[in-house]
C-alpha cells in the first residue's frame, strides 16, 4: 500500500520535476571524486581528504562512500586515528538494518538506483576491516588489529554460508592475523592462520618458511617435517638471534572503475584500472625483498559484481515496468505529459556508479629480516616483479627490535 501511495504522489509531479531527475541522474558521481584521486596521485593525501571531509561527516545517501574515501586519504597521509574515525563510522552505517525506506525504493524504480542509500558492495564492507587492521598495526595496537582481521573473515563466512554467496576467505587477513599471533607468542594459533593463508594463496613464497617455523614453535613436529619435505627446506627457519622482521604492507594501484554496461546502460560494469607500479622493492641494511601478492581486490570485485548481475538486472527491469505504469496513467490525463514523463524517467535511469573510488587494486607484503637497531628503509616501485623502477619511492627510518616485528605501510598511486 505504501508503494502505491508513493507512485500516486510521483504521478502528480510536473515536467519540471522530471527534468530535475534527468539533471540529477546525468551528473557524474565519479567526476566529483576525480579531483580526490588526482591529489592523491600528486602526493597530496591531506588535500584529497579535505575535499571530501564535509560530505563524509554529513548525513546523505552517499555518506558511506565519502567516509571510505576520507579514511583512505587519511591513511595515506599517516593520520591513522582520523582514518579510523571514518572507517569505524562507515562500518557502522553499512551494518544498519532497514536502511532503505519504502518511498526511496519506489522512487529509485521510477528514476535511478542512486536514489537509495549506498551501503557498499560486499567486498567493500569486508575491506573496511582490512584498512582498520592496517591502521591499528601502524598505531601499534595489535589486539585491535587482530579483532579487525577476525571480523573481516567472519563477514566473509556469513556471505558464503548464510547468504549463500560464493565468497572465498581472505588470505591477506589470515596472514596479518598469523603475524600478530606470532608476535603474541600464540604459536599454535599462528600456525593455523599461516596454514589458512597458504590454502588460499599457495603462490606466496613467504608462507613456506612461515609454515615450517610456526609448525616447529607449535610443537607440530609431523607438520614441520611434511612442510620441510614439500618445500625442500631444512632447519626450523627461525629468525636469527639478535634480528627482527620488517613487514611492509603495500597497497598497489587503484581498484576497477564502474562504468555503464555497454549492453544495457542502466546497470554497471567494472573495468580494470591500469597502474604503472605493480610491486615494490624494499631495501635496508644491504638486504632486499620484492613484494608478494596476498589479495587481488580487482579480481574479487569483478567476481562479486558478476555474481550480483541477476539481482541488479531484475531490479532495473522492475523499474522499467514501474515507469511504464506511471507514464501510461499520466497519458490518460495528458498525452504530452505522459510522453515527457516516459522519456524523462528513462533518461534518468542510469547505472549506479557509486563505489569506493580510492581502494587499491591489490594488497601485497614484503618481509625483510634485519639486525636489531635503527635502519633506513628504501621502497621503490617496480613495473613488475622482474624489475624496472617506476619512479615512485619513499625512504623511512625504522627501529628493529630483536625477535620482534616492525610494520610499515605504503601506497602506490600511479
Amino acid at each position: 500500500m505504501r508503494i502505491k501511495s508513493t507512485f500516486k504522489k510521483l504521478r502528480g509531479l510536473s515536467p519540471l520535476v522530471f527534468l530535475s531527475f534527468f539533471i540529477f541522474a546525468c551528473a557524474s558521481y565519479q567526476s566529483q571524486l576525480n579531483p580526490v584521486q588526482k591529489l592523491m596521485t600528486q602526493g597530496q593525501p591531506l588535500a584529497a581528504a579535505e575535499k571530501v571531509k564535509k560530505k563524509a561527516f554529513e548525513d546523505s545517501k552517499d555518506q558511506v562512500v565519502y567516509l571510505m574515501e576520507y579514511g583512505t586519504a587519511m591513511q595515506a597521509a599517516g593520520n591513522y586515528e582520523e582514518s579510523n574515525k571514518a572507517f569505524l563510522l562507515a562500518e557502522q552505517l553499512t551494518e544498519v538494518k532497514d536502511y532503505h525506506s519504502i518511498s526511496k525504493i519506489a522512487a529509485s524504480l521510477l528514476t535511478s538506483a542512486r536514489m537509495v542509500q549506498y551501503k557498499g558492495e560486499a567486498y567493500e564492507k569486508v575491506l573496511i576491516n582490512a584498512m582498520l587492521a592496517i591502521n591499528f598495526l601502524m598505531l601499534q595496537n595489535q589486539e585491535a588489529a587482530m579483532v579487525e582481521t577476525r571480523k573481516l573473515n567472519e563477514k566473509l563466512y556469513k556471505y558464503r554460508f548464510e547468504a549463500k554467496k560464493p565468497y572465498e576467505q581472505n588470505p591477506f587477513a589470515f596472514y596479518l592475523a598469523a603475524l600478530i599471533r606470532e608476535e603474541d607468542r600464540d604459536w599454535d594459533g599462528a600456525y593455523i592462520d599461516f596454514k589458512r593463508a597458504y590454502d588460499l594463496n599457495p603462490s606466496a613464497s613467504y608462507l613456506k618458511k612461515d609454515l615450517v617455523r610456526s609448525a616447529y614453535r607449535a610443537r607440530r613436529m609431523n607438520e614441520e617435517k611434511k612442510w620441510q619435505r614439500q618445500f625442500g627446506l631444512s632447519g626450523h627457519q627461525l629468525v636469527p638471534k639478535g634480528h627482527g622482521e620488517l613487514i611492509v604492507i603495500y597497497q598497489q594501484g587503484w581498484a576497477p572503475r564502474k562504468k555503464p554496461h555497454p549492453d544495457w546502460r542502466r546497470i554497471p560494469k567494472l573495468y580494470h584500472t591500469d597502474s604503472i607500479t605493480h610491486s615494490i622493492f624494499v631495501e635496508a641494511a644491504g638486504r632486499s625483498e620484492v613484494s608478494q601478492l596476498f589479495y587481488n581486490v580487482t579480481g574479487v570485485a569483478m567476481k562479486v559484481l558478476n555474481d550480483e548481475y541477476n539481482s541488479i538486472v531484475a531490479q532495473r527491469v522492475a523499474g522499467v515496468a514501474a515507469k511504464a505504469v506511471v507514464a501510461d496513467q499520466l497519458r490518460q490525463k495528458n498525452e504530452a505529459l505522459g510522453q515527457l514523463a516516459w522519456i524523462g524517467m528513462n533518461i534518468a535511469d542510469q547505472a549506479d556508479l557509486r563505489q569506493w573510488y580510492t581502494l587499491p587494486s591489490t594488497y601485497q607484503i614484503a618481509k625483510v629480516t634485519l639486525p636489531a637497531g635503527e635502519h633506513e628503509v628504501k621502497i621503490r616501485g617496480l613495473y613488475s616483479a622482474a624489475g624496472g623502477d617506476t619512479g615512485e619511492m619513499t625512504t623511512q627510518t625504522v627501529i628493529i627490535k630483536p625477535g620482534k616485528k616492525t610494520f610499515l605501510q605504503w601506497r602506490s598511486v600511479r
